[in-house]
């Protein structure tokens, strides 16, 4: 969702402001009853305190917070969005303001600059508010941005994990893996508790990079499978992506004003790519007004008796994303008028969506059979062809070539605002 705000602040020349709730847990009322320990200091015997408040450390605390902030938004008549409940938008005729909220740091945007100063000034009354300015930092995000485009990036982040995995001196790569590397759980030997430790430390680092890194999401996800017994092998490939990362740590997504607004996505699949499971993995990425907003790379729950099929799994699982940004810019006042385009490098699989014969093969997938079907009928999406070589969703599925890693990544939309021009000394 902060993706697709940025996206659209930038397409819409939307300016954006960042708010901070100073001890946000302490403002939720609590609805049951708690009670806890008299503070040291404080202690009498036989008694106890009986909290009015949230307090940190409780489980009700979070939810007795967001409660709290969800009916001082309402009360000032701000409606809750159905594709995000974060997000909380007022509408006057063509003006918007629009409120987005992770635990307690929000951002502020829309072009509703006397609704933007009001909502401001409302929640000062009701919280102790900080108000931070531009939009520069959220969520461990630097966001830098100019009259021509937007980049975030995790620069930051990724020096502080070199730093702290002493990395920072290491070889840089170019690529993540060597061209058609696969991983398995049965390589290498098994490490101990202690470098267990250490990998699952990582590669959860890592999994956070991931927002801003889309280059980085298949290997990753690939390293993440073995969390609970990694080997050296491993390790080793882990390390590697610490090399890439310091071949350039600034690094980010680049957003782009565009003439139009629309939805494009791309997917594909590995048919029976785990060498452990046999099961396929579904990639895809979403672009919204020619800007990556929406990656995700996911193995199937059973395995796929053809590459069709995966395929197909695939187009189901895109078109549920798909549908979701339509109803979160719904919520936001934005109509997509154009149809959803989902390109394909499988003619069986568009062949199927297309024409939903029943055949053999295919019986058991009658559920994405009738949803994908419904969509193409109803005139929202349609799934043109598209070369092997030119699917951008290759660089979340399998490990490529310099030359073909390098391409998938710049149309991915991925920019280092922090890289030298050539020739700089």
């Amino acid at each position: 969702t902060v993706r697709v705000i940025l996206a659209l602040a930038m397409q819409k020349k939307w300016g954006m402001d960042q708010l901070d709730v100073k001890n946000a847990f302490l403002n939720g009322h609590l609805e049951e009853e708690v009670y806890m320990s008299m503070p040291p200091g404080y202690a009498q015997s036989g008694k106890c305190c009986h909290l009015k408040k949230a307090l940190y450390g409780l489980k009700q605390s979070p939810r007795a917070w967001f409660e709290r902030l969800r009916v001082v938004m309402k009360t000032n008549g701000y409606k809750q969005g159905n594709g995000d409940h974060t997000l909380f938008i007022k509408q006057r005729s063509d003006l918007v303001s629009i409120l987005l909220v992770y635990v307690d740091d929000m951002i502020v945007t829309g072009n509703d600059e006397e609704e933007k100063r009001k909502m401001k000034e409302r929640l000062a009354t009701e919280f102790d508010l900080k108000d931070l300015g531009k939009l520069r930092y959220f969520m461990g995000i630097e966001i830098a941005r100019s009259e021509t485009g937007l980049v975030m990036s995790q620069r930051k982040y990724t020096l502080d994990l070199l730093k702290e995995t002493g990395k920072l001196g290491c070889r840089p790569f170019l690529t993540l893996m060597e061209s058609g590397t696969k991983i398995s759980i049965k390589t290498g030997n098994i490490l101990d508790e202690e470098g267990k430790g250490q990998y699952q430390r990582l590669v959860g680092k890592l999994i956070y990079l991931t927002l801003t890194r889309p280059d980085i999401t298949y290997v990753v996800n690939v390293l993440s499978q073995f969390m609970h017994a990694p080997t050296d092998c491993h390790w080793k490939s882990a390390e590697r992506v610490l090399g890439y990362l310091k071949n350039n740590p600034g690094k980010g997504l680049l957003y782009t004003r565009q003439d139009k607004l629309n939805i494009e996505g791309y997917f594909d699949a590995d048919w029976a790519g785990c060498t452990d499971t046999r099961r396929s993995t579904t990639r895809y990425c979403i672009f919204l007004g020619g800007n990556l907003v929406v990656w995700r790379r996911k193995r199937h729950e059973v395995c796929s008796r053809s590459s069709a099929e995966a395929e197909y799994k695939a187009v189901a699982m895109e078109v549920t994303e798909m549908l979701w940004l339509k109803i979160l810019l719904a919520d936001i006042g934005i109509e997509i008028k154009e149809k959803m385009k989902m390109y394909c490098d499988n003619k069986s699989a568009i062949n199927l969506a297309n024409n939903p014969v029943l055949h053999d093969r295919t019986k058991h997938v009658e559920i994405d059979r009738h949803f994908i079907g419904e969509r193409i009928d109803s005139k929202e999406l349609i799934i043109p062809y598209m070369k092997s070589e030119d699917q951008i969703a290759d660089v979340l599925t399998k490990a490529l070539c310099t030359s073909q890693f390098e391409k998938n990544v710049s149309k991915l939309g991925m920019f280092d605002i922090y890289a030298k021009l050539e020739g700089e000394c």
